[in-house]
């Protein structure tokens, strides 16, 4: 058989096949009864629609075999598609183009083809509604006009369903549109309610916590949970997890945590959601994770405090879906995530503002407002603490005679030595010129306070030529009565201390 030429306007033709979305579609009854009618009407054994694709005729109803793809090389009707008029072969066997046709040499022995074209309405030839017969024969006027009305109305029907098609589109975006909506007044009230938690007086991380839960409610997710990063290792928490889960998902916080390597070991860095629609195509994913049925994962970084990074996992797992995070869901998540990180930030900044009010700027020790605030804390929650205020003797002569500049290096060297002596048991506060006072935790005795201030000064020694001392006086909360306060008793104790510091010398000058 002569294969047929390519129309010139193939391209066209094949975007205006491909409009009606029929190809590779099941049998509709629609299109089965205009075969049967021509197969009737035109008394023919063969009746077929046929739609001539690019290497390819496909058969979208059939009477008479079952055949329903043929290269487009060996088909009848890539030729009629070049023409307006049916085409129409009386006797196949005399017709170069189709002597040699396997159908006509071999079963079931065609002999005569007539097809009409399935004109569109942009005028491309798609495809032919066409009858075979086993025996040679002519078509009469009455016959090929039969044949041309069935070709209209099948393409009458095609257009029908394409437009039926477009409506329930429409139907099933305004469904989706109004489902949306609804979603995103649910999920504005959820990300009002994250704005709200935020403002709470919780921990970061409770907060954090608190916040995916919300989240994940929020986009149905199946499993959420709060993986916090510390020195480069990830920790997850489970917020919520479905109880049908399979167990290897229920618990996939202890997996994550005692796997060495995973997708969300590699997220410490995330600065933009990450969207995994399908995990188990990721290197990294885990195989007992992808046996239990995990279809996608979203990470959102929710942002850093005190060098930790707070990242919100949800999950979604079972049946497989085209687009497991929708809009409305990745809008949500994206908002709620910069809401979080916003409020670390502004937190931050409190915290900072605040650290900076309490701290003296030139030893980086608390100042007397935080000494005030902090002694108001202990004495309110009555835990034993002990209390040492002291001074540099010989500071006042040191400033005189080797200037205020090695006395500021003096006292910073002093706080700086306090504070790593202490080793986070206990406060330095500088009241003011070269007094400071310690808060220490439990009873420390009078000794132990040596101990420290044994180490402090020879360290501050080295920041100045003349000679200095401290001087210190120790008192512990269970001392304080109605008729003086701690401070003032530290402070009779210091100077008692200071009193006999100067006998002392005065003694041995003699």
């Amino acid at each position: 058989m002569l294969p047929a030429p390519v129309p010139p306007d193939e391209a066209e033709r094949l975007l205006d096949l491909a409009h009606y979305h029929i190809l590779d579609t099941g049998r509709e009854e629609v299109f089965d009864r205009v075969t049967r009618l021509a197969a009737r009407l035109l008394h023919v054994p063969l009746a077929a629609i046929n739609f001539v694709d690019v290497d390819r005729h496909w058969s979208k109803s059939m009477v008479g075999y079952d055949a329903p793809e043929v290269p487009r090389n060996a088909t009848f009707c890539a030729w009629t598609i070049l023409q307006d008029t049916p085409l129409v072969v009386p006797d196949l066997t005399q017709d170069v183009r189709f002597a040699h046709h396997p159908g006509v040499v071999h079963e079931p022995h065609v002999r005569m083809y007539a097809g009409a074209p399935l004109k569109t309405p942009a005028g491309q030839r798609i495809g032919t509604l066409c009858v075979l017969d086993t025996e040679a024969r002519t078509l009469g006027d009455e016959d090929l006009k039969a044949l041309q009305d069935l070709a209209a109305t099948a393409m009458s029907e095609l257009e029908l369903r394409n437009h039926v098609q477009r409506l329930q589109q429409q139907v099933s975006a305004q469904a989706e549109h109004s489902l949306d909506l609804q979603r995103s007044l649910a999920h504005a009230h959820t990300l009002e309610a994250v704005h709200e938690l935020m403002d709470l007086p919780l921990s970061p991380e409770d907060a954090a916590r608190q916040a995916a839960g919300l989240i994940g409610q929020a986009i149905h997710a199946d499993w959420t949970g709060l993986v916090i990063f510390e020195d480069g290792r990830p920790h997850t928490q489970r917020v919520y997890g479905e109880s049908a889960l399979h167990p290897v998902l229920f618990d996939l916080a202890a997996h994550l945590n005692a796997s060495h390597t995973s997708v969300t070991h590699r997220m410490e860095g995330l600065t933009e959601p990450y969207y995994l629609d399908t995990y188990r195509e990721h290197s990294e994913a885990l195989p007992a994770v992808i046996e239990a049925g995990l279809q996608a994962a979203a990470w959102v970084p929710l942002g850093q405090w005190q060098g930790k990074t707070f990242l919100l996992l949800t999950l979604r797992v079972g049946q497989e879906r085209e687009l497991p995070w929708r809009g409305s869901d990745r809008t949500l998540l994206e908002a709620a995530g910069r809401s979080v990180r916003a409020a670390f930030h502004a937190r931050a900044g409190v915290e900072a503002a605040i650290h900076t009010a309490r701290q003296d700027a030139l030893t980086g020790a608390l100042n007397r407002r935080a000494f005030d605030e902090d002694l108001e804390q202990h004495q309110v929650l009555g835990s034993a603490f002990t209390l040492a205020l002291m001074d540099l003797d010989g500071f006042k002569a040191l400033n005189d005679t080797e200037g205020h500049a090695q006395g500021d290096k003096v006292l910073q060297l002093f706080a700086g030595a306090l504070k790593a002596e202490l080793q986070g048991q206990g406060e330095v506060y500088r009241l003011g010129g070269d007094e400071f006072v310690l808060l220490l935790p439990e009873a420390w005795t009078a000794d132990d306070v040596d101990e420290v201030l044994d180490v402090a000064v020879p360290i501050a020694q080295q920041g100045c030529l003349g000679r200095i001392g401290a001087s210190v006086g120790v008192a512990r909360s269970a001392e304080v009565d109605e008729r003086v306060s701690l401070p003032e008793l530290a402070d009779a104790r210091m100077y008692e201390a200071k009193r006999r510091r100067k006998a002392l010398r005065a003694g041995q000058g003699s």
